[in-house]
């Protein structure tokens, strides 16, 4: 910041005399090449008021404080930016006073003082209008760009998101909607549209695009023309760290080996690999091609890289940490905000309450607005009463005062007499009636709103809702953006608010509905005719109020004129900041003494003549249009919205046409008039004595004003004329600046500093000048009416003069209550404003505004925001308002379509946060949006010194739109909480703005296990240990245990019973497919073992692996391999589909086992063989391979018996939920135990059957499917899980076919029969589906037990006779395949609720169901016969007590032997498989499982008549996630994500360099991808306390599941880091 530094009146003249020709000679360049330079324009100095500490001093600004911003446009004129820069520096270098290490040849940002010269050229250029100005105050604008430059030093690197191509077609000009013609725009910035005005050239400062382009693309060089650069996707340190990490995570074993028990899912990671062997290249995950960023450049680098980048940008300090503190161990307290010491406080003398002029009494008004309207309509009948005009801008109907009169007067006798029947009318005195009529028919309304005052009935005027032609309208537009889809939703949102209408109507007990013709017709009929009720709404009469349609009244009747009373005279509907409508009373004594103070404050005089664009339905519109016009007789010029938007500049030829004393605008009036002014020459606007600003109590109201008169005090327009003023539902008009003859008298301005208004402090900031808030005056109390400022919180307590408070007044004039809700209308209008001693300052009660502000020197009223946009972050206010003024000053301030921003706060843990949503331009392109949405984040916080949340970019024209066309704040907010939104770009800040978190936990010093033991012994705690039946206890008549050897089992049931059925196997049509005796099992081995021997050439101990899909085979060829003494290894065969991805696998394992031969089925043996496989693999390294379909006749000489039962049986390899492949050792005598401990559980005989539908290929699943048959002789029905993809019901249509009472199945499988039979459970029931006869339905999973499926399984199969107890799960894990089994006998699953913050940090602590953080966990089953199990802590290997978590240790002669490795590892196989408690029982063996979880002695009994101890699993070791210091299970982190939305099937986290990574399956339209990235974020800030750092939205079936149906997330993160999900979204939270 060059001039920041220097003093330019320090400078030698010679060099201020250089600085200024150069800037002269640059803005000559700019013009002479005609592009439009963006600046600030000249204040009106002379007026303006530094308003310090003390309101009563008064500082005057000079010119020089005002300075032209330097925007450095990208154009060649005279003198080229860059050549004007180098100039510069070298003018200044030499008094630059130089920090030190900084160079003094880098480019300084510049700030330069407007010459006259310049400052006059400037509004030449500026007067194109080009720049959206409803938001623009001059030193707002300034103010962003200093903050953008002090960013710009800080070069924060951003990454930019990530997403598909069909998103980013999608998202652009396709999803443009034309502007809705239908009705006006409230809260719109541009009245033209994108037709006028060229966009400015000047789209920011070349640094800053060289900033943001960096920023972006992470490299030092970049273009700030195209986006080519996107390509690199990050510096080159970034790629490297990324490579090295990838590695170092392989090396680790953390790396996600391939799946070999899966091929539902394409993906294939790269492992290690023994020596000799060549790595191949990795296969791409998905359609990476797709991925792009920006316009459209294809990512060729790794997500890492990107990530890196976030990790860098977040290691940045962001501003000093908040003091944190902790008090319990799992009492996680969030930060609670303490007070800044610093915080400015006031300081002023306690405020008086301001009293307004004396309302005068005039002696001709009259008694009553009825008696007022009778007077004129008799009086004077010809006097013009309205003017209303056509969509050409010509007079369409004038209303005289006389037909005012008799039409009112017909209305009122039709409402009295022909509604209801002659012994009944349906509205009597008193009675609420809707007045339902268009923005384009003023004289309609009021005829019916003075009729409704003559029947003394209650008028209630509301808009319009929905009609056919604008469905018709959006129906069309939604036709031609392809998205028919979305027409309900998108008619739902366009009428935001119409059912809080409805609701109002209900509550008023509205029955009857007035409305004009034109409206009544373009209602939505029924086929009948019959209108059709809208949601919401009470059923209503519709009356039209045209005369045609109503009898005359007799000549003898006349309403009954009263003078003006306590009676309800109108309701006025308010929205309020939550989206409800409420219903403000208006009495008829406080409409009469409105109007009076209105006529007095305005010096209104019979017969003017005043033009009225506002809503004349309700607030200023209404007061001056309708109700004070007839009061004083004047005539009304109204301008519909339809006319402005086709003619702009309207309203001002309608003032110059008819000569109008005063007319009533907004602030986007004005705008629109100065977008289009240079087309029109004959105006003039000397006519005008007063142009009131509705909405001038606005912040950002004044730079309207000021431009206006800029440019239209050369057509006549005085300053004194602009009066703005303050009004509220509540307190009708609170404040309006008189029209005043004395020109010398400027305007009350204030230049407030935005961190003492934060504070609610009036501050000058000396510090920083660029950080304020520039606000005028709304005038003087209204006549009659006292007003104090009260603070807003608490206690109503008077306020300091230099405090900022809610404005209250007492009056006559105001509202009396919201119609039927007493307790918010004592709160709102019945308020008693406090002296600091705690008395009352008047007993009169006190109306609340609404409107946030303070009173200044004069009298003067000024207001800084109002109480519904008002956020309070971090214990410090915000107005909205404010924030939108920020961001519609940045470059390029056209990119936002109409200047629509929606500003709101949402609740998320525990404080409010800032969210935005803007409309971008329909040729906006990925890079302009996220190059905004980052300038945006930096002008806020460093404007306003706080985060923005979340910042939101829609299509154009797609916001909720409120009746006259602005933004439906309430029902934005609630799209965006709903995820409705539908964004096409979206960027949120957790880093940034979430600053109390709870302090991450620190680990506190082990205590030794010795201590814990004792500790748990004094304190009465047993150790948690647990087992099961004794195996030497239990009398059974099992004749397989006199066998040491499972071949030794079948051999002998060959001979005892050949001829018994041992397994069926089932096709997809529940057929039987094959079948194997005892003795056809035998010789089927027999002669396989043969082929081993004479073939294969094998020898004992040799490995075989057997790739063959789910049948009989795979069996045979097992107990072949026992047979002749090989040992097998049961490998999933390569999908015939998806051969380059499964196939490799297939491979790996057969090398990684040392198979010496390959043993598989003639179909797989061609698939080994076909050219496919040659691509995919090297073919030539196969091991030899065995068809088995070709079987010799002989049998084997001898068949091998073991020396030895430790000797190895066969190797179980899988992969585990964390990634790792692993292979186990299991010996013959593990195998025998494990057959004979599960075969006790569950009761298992040969006259048993038992439906097994599991993948054969491990764990659990195969010991189910090849051995238990054989060892316990019962029958197994096997049922291929894939079968089921082509025939859901199949497995249950098998159970219930041969009535079997124990079945097992994996959760894919309970998953696939959940969701796929959801809706057939009537249509399985005919055919005779029963599942009554089943005791055991067993999950076997080696997981948490899914409680959530596993209750929703029961539940809907419970109308097929499915007893709900039946269901269990099992659980098992690598060092031991069956540790928990749900048997026949023993108590039912149990199941407890823990709080999920104790889990945390290692603790249980067990509550009640459906308290705050519940987490329901279910007994994992009951523990095996044989099995011991203690709960010990993995750091210190000590027990632990009962009910405290810690690792499953589990000793039992089924235990595994140990890893299968050829790195020979022996350090984790000691660790694992022979570990020992570091005190107590020291002498037993263990074995870790790696889970943790906890044992609960219940208060059931077990078989042996013992109190039962529930084992509850929570997790894997491997697999949590240490974040904060705290340990996460990611099941529970993916629970809320999959309640966040309706279309997030699928859930997986994992964590990569600290950050969280949330993997989204989005089942719905890409569209709806960008809406749950907040939702994400929001959900898991909420329950687990953590920022969520990245988002990936993918498509169904993306995250990997294997075969047991549990999520393999390394899988997924290595795919992700990759560059190979094809996302349709990625989001980099910052």
């Amino acid at each position: 910041m060059a001039d920041r530094s220097i003093d330019s009146l320090a400078l030698p003249l010679e060099v201020r005399a250089k600085l200024a020709e150069l800037d002269l000679e640059l803005s000559e360049g700019s013009e002479a090449k005609e592009f439009p330079r963006h600046g600030c324009e000249e204040a009106r100095h002379n007026g303006t008021v530094l308003l310090s500490k003390h309101p009563t001093e008064l500082h005057p600004i000079t010119d020089n404080t005002f300075v032209q911003l330097d925007t450095k446009s990208n154009y060649n004129g005279d003198i080229t930016q860059k050549g004007y820069e180098k100039k510069k520096s070298k003018l200044l270098g030499a008094y630059l006073p130089q920090p030190p290490g900084v160079e003094s040849s880098l480019p300084q940002e510049r700030r330069t003082p407007v010459t006259p010269s310049s400052s006059s050229r400037y509004h030449r250029r500026r007067s194109s209008g080009s720049r959206d100005e409803r938001y623009r105050s001059d030193v707002h604008t300034e103010a962003v760009q200093a903050a953008l430059a002090k960013h710009k030093e800080r070069k924060m690197a951003v990454p930019m998101p990530s997403k598909r191509r069909s998103l980013v077609v999608q998202t652009s000009m396709d999803a443009y909607t034309p502007p809705d013609t239908s009705s006006g725009s409230e809260d719109e910035g541009s009245g033209q549209g994108d037709s006028q005005g060229t966009p400015s050239s000047s789209q920011g400062s070349l640094n800053m695009e060289h900033w943001i382009s960096r920023a972006i693309h992470g490299s030092t060089t970049s273009s700030t023309n195209s986006s080519s650069s996107t390509q690199s996707g990050g510096s080159g340190a970034a790629n490297a760290l990324a490579d090295v990490m990838t590695q170092t995570h392989i090396v680790e074993n953390h790396s996600a080996p391939p799946d070999i028990t899966t091929y539902t899912t394409e993906h294939s990671i790269q492992v290690e690999r023994p020596q000799g062997t060549t790595p191949r290249a990795v296969p791409k995950y998905g359609n990476a091609e797709l991925m792009e960023t920006g316009d459209g450049v294809p990512v060729s680098s790794r997500v890492s890289a990107k990530i890196q980048q976030l990790v860098n940008t977040l290691k940045r300090p962001k501003r000093p940490p908040l003091r944190e503190f902790f008090v319990d161990d799992f009492e996680e307290l969030l930060e609670v905000q303490q007070p800044d010491p610093n915080q400015p406080r006031p300081e002023g003398a306690p405020m008086l309450a301001i009293r307004g002029e004396q309302l005068g009494v005039v002696t001709n008004w009259p008694p009553s607005l009825e008696a007022a309207l009778q007077r004129w309509g008799t009086i004077s009948p010809k006097a013009p009463c309205l003017t209303t005009m056509d969509t050409n801008g010509k007079p369409l109907y004038i209303l005289t005062y006389g037909k005012l009169w008799t039409r009112s007067m017909k209305v009122a006798y039709n409402i009295l007499h022909k509604l209801g029947t002659k012994q009944e009318s349906m509205v009597r005195p008193g009675d609420r009636v809707a007045l339902v009529f268009p923005n384009n028919d003023p004289a309609a309304f009021m005829v019916a709103f003075y009729g409704c005052l003559l029947a003394e009935v209650v008028p209630v005027p509301i808009e319009v809702p929905l009609t056919r032609k604008e469905i018709k309208q959006r129906f069309l537009r939604l036709t031609v953006s392809n998205a028919m889809g979305d027409l309900l939703a998108l008619i739902i949102k366009m009428d935001a608010g119409s059912q809080q209408i409805g609701f109002l109507l209900g509550s008023c007990g509205v029955t009857v509905a007035l409305t004009s013709d034109a409206c009544h017709k373009g209602l939505p009929k029924s086929p009948t005719g019959e209108i059709l009720q809208f949601k919401g709404w009470p059923r209503l009469l519709w009356f039209v109020t045209e005369s045609k349609h109503l009898s005359k009244p007799p000549r003898d009747w006349f309403p009954h004129i009263k003078d003006a009373n306590n009676d309800t005279a109108y309701i006025e509907y308010k929205t309020c900041k939550d989206g409800s409508v409420l219903g403000v009373t208006v009495t008829r004594i406080a409409l009469l003494t409105h109007s009076q103070a209105l006529t007095q404050a305005c010096a209104y005089t019979e017969a003017e003549t005043i033009v009225n664009v506002l809503d004349f339905k309700k607030d200023v519109g209404l007061w001056h249009g309708i109700l004070t016009s007839v009061m004083n007789m004047m005539h009304v010029i109204s301008i519909p919205y339809s006319l402005m938007k086709v003619n702009p500049l309207s309203w001002i030829q309608k003032v110059y046409a008819y000569k109008a004393k005063v007319a009533c605008v907004k602030s986007r009036d004005m705008h629109w008039a100065l977008v289009a002014h240079r087309d029109q020459r004959d105006i003039n606007l000397t006519s005008l004595r007063m142009l009131i600003v509705a909405d001038g109590a606005n912040p950002w109201s004044i730079s309207s004003c000021d431009a206006f008169l800029n440019v239209f005090q050369s057509k006549g327009l005085r300053p004194e004329v602009i009066c703005p003023c303050a009004s509220s539902p509540e307190a009708l008009t609170v404040a309006i600046r008189r029209p005043t003859d004395d020109t010398n008298q400027p305007p009350g301005r204030g230049v407030l500093s935005m961190h003492g208004l934060s504070y609610g402090v009036i501050r000058v900031d000396s510090e920083e000048k660029l950080s304020v808030l520039t606000v005028q005056d709304v005038g003087l109390v209204m006549p009659g009416g006292v007003m104090c400022v009260v603070r807003p919180e608490g206690i109503p307590l008077l306020c300091r003069t230099d405090e900022i408070g809610e404005l209250c007044v007492c009056s006559i004039a105001a509202g009396t209550s919201y119609y039927g809700l007493s307790g918010m209308t004592k709160n709102t209008f019945e308020m008693f404003p406090m002296m600091s001693s705690g008395a009352p300052i008047s007993e009169y009660p006190f109306v609340r505004t609404g409107l946030l502000g303070f009173v200044g020197p004069g009298g003067m009223v000024f207001v800084v925001g109002k109480m519904d946009g008002l956020m309070v972050v971090s214990g410090r206010r915000h107005n909205a308002d404010d924030i939108v003024a920020t961001a519609l000053a940045v470059e390029p301030m056209k990119f936002v379509y109409r200047g629509r921003i929606a500003v709101f706060s949402i609740n998320v843990l525990h404080d409010e946060r800032i969210v935005i949503i803007a409309e971008q331009r329909p040729d906006s392109t990925e890079e302009d949006s996220f190059q905004w949405m980052s300038r945006v984040l930096q002008a806020i916080d460093g404007i306003h010194q706080v985060g923005v949340y979340c910042l939101a970019l829609v299509p154009a024209n797609t916001l909720p739109k409120t009746p006259l066309g602005g933004i439906h704040l309430s029902e934005t907010k609630q799209c965006f909480l709903e995820g409705s939104l539908h964004p096409c770009n979206v960027l949120m800040c957790p880093h940034t703005c979430v600053i109390n978190l709870p302090k991450p936990r620190q680990k506190q010093p082990e205590i030794g296990p010795a201590s814990v033991m004792v500790g748990n012994l004094v304190s009465g705690k047993r150790i948690a240990q647990a087992s099961g039946r004794d195996l030497g206890q239990i009398e059974d008549n099992d004749q397989g245990r006199k066998f040491m050897f499972l071949a030794e089992v079948l051999q002998w049931r060959a001979q005892t019973t050949p001829d018994h059925l041992l397994f069926t196997l089932l096709n997809s049509r529940g057929t039987i497919a094959n079948s194997l005796t005892c003795l056809q099992l035998h010789k089927r081995a027999e002669k396989i073992a043969v082929m081993l021997m004479e073939r294969g050439h094998l020898q004992d101990g040799d490995h075989v692996a057997l790739v063959y899909p789910p049948g009989i085979d795979l069996i045979a060829a097992f107990y072949g391999c026992l047979y002749a003494g090989c040992v097998p290894i049961t490998v999933r065969p390569p999908h015939p589909q998806n051969i380059a991805t499964t196939l490799p696998t297939v491979k790996m394992i057969v090398e990684v086992s040392r198979s010496a031969c390959i043993m598989t089925s003639q179909l797989v043996v061609k698939l080994l063989r076909s050219r496919e496989a040659g691509a995919a693999v090297d073919v030539r390294t196969w091991p030899p391979v065995l068809d088995t379909d070709d079987l010799p006749k002989r049998r084997p000489a001898q068949i091998y018996k073991p020396s030895n039962p430790d000797t190895l049986a066969y190797l179980d390899f899988s992969v585990s939920t964390t990634g790792m492949l692993a292979g186990v050792k299991m010996s013959h005598a593990a195998t025998s135990a494990l057959c004979r401990s599960i075969k006790l559980q569950c009761e298992l005989y040969p006259s048993r059957e038992v439906a097994i539908c599991l993948d054969p290929y491990c764990g659990l699943g195969f010991v189910l499917w090849c051995l238990c048959s054989v060892y316990s002789g019962h029958q197994s029905i096997l049922i291929p899980p894939s079968e089921l993809e082509i025939n859901p019901s199949l497995w249950l249509l098998a159970v219930s076919q041969y009535k079997v009472r124990d079945t097992f199945c994996s959760y894919s499988v309970m998953e696939l029969c959940t969701k796929g039979l959801g809706s057939q459970t009537e249509s399985l029931k005919t055919r005779g589906l029963d599942l009554s006869r089943v005791r055991t339905c067993v999950v076997v999973a080696e997981e948490r037990p899914r409680i959530a499926l596993t209750q929703s399984f029961s539940k809907l199969f419970k109308d097929l006779n499915l007893n709900p107890r039946a269901v269990s799960t099992s659980f098992g894990c690598r060092v031991n395949l069956a540790i928990c089994l749900q048997g026949t006998s023993g108590p039912d699953p149990t199941t407890v609720y823990v709080d999920m913050r104790a889990l945390r940090h290692d603790r249980v602590r067990l509550v009640e169901r459906g308290s705050p953080h519940s987490l329901p966990l279910m007994e994992s089953g009951k523990i095996l016969p044989g099995v011991r199990i203690i709960i010990a802590n993995p750091e210190t290997k000590g027990p632990l007590g009962d009910s405290h978590l810690g690792e499953i240790w589990v000793h039992s002669a089924h235990n595994a032997s140990g890893y299968f490795t050829i790195y020979g590892d022996e350090s984790l196989q000691s660790d694992h498989f022979n570990s020992r408690l570091s005190f107590g029982d020291t002498q037993t063996v263990w074995a870790r499982t790696g889970y943790l979880g906890f044992l609960r002695r219940t208060d059931l009994t077990d078989a042996n008549g013992e109190r039962h101890d529930a084992l509850y699993v929570v997790g894997a070791l491997d697999e949590a996630m240490e974040l904060r210091g705290m340990r996460y299970h990611p099941i529970d982190i993916e629970t809320s994500v999959i309640r966040a939305h309706k279309s997030i099937t699928e859930c997986a986290v994992f964590t990569w360099t600290n950050l969280l990574v949330v993997v989204v399956e989005l089942d719905g339209s890409e569209q709806e991808a960008l809406d749950l990235v907040p939702l994400v974020t929001n959900v898991v800030l909420e329950e687990h306390y953590l920022i969520v750092g990245v988002v990936v939205v993918v498509d169904v079936g993306v995250i990997p599941i294997n075969s047991r149906g549990e999520k393999q997330r390394m899988h997924l993160r290595d795919g992700f880091l990759a560059d190979q999900l094809d996302p349709i979204y990625v989001a980099y939270n910052m």
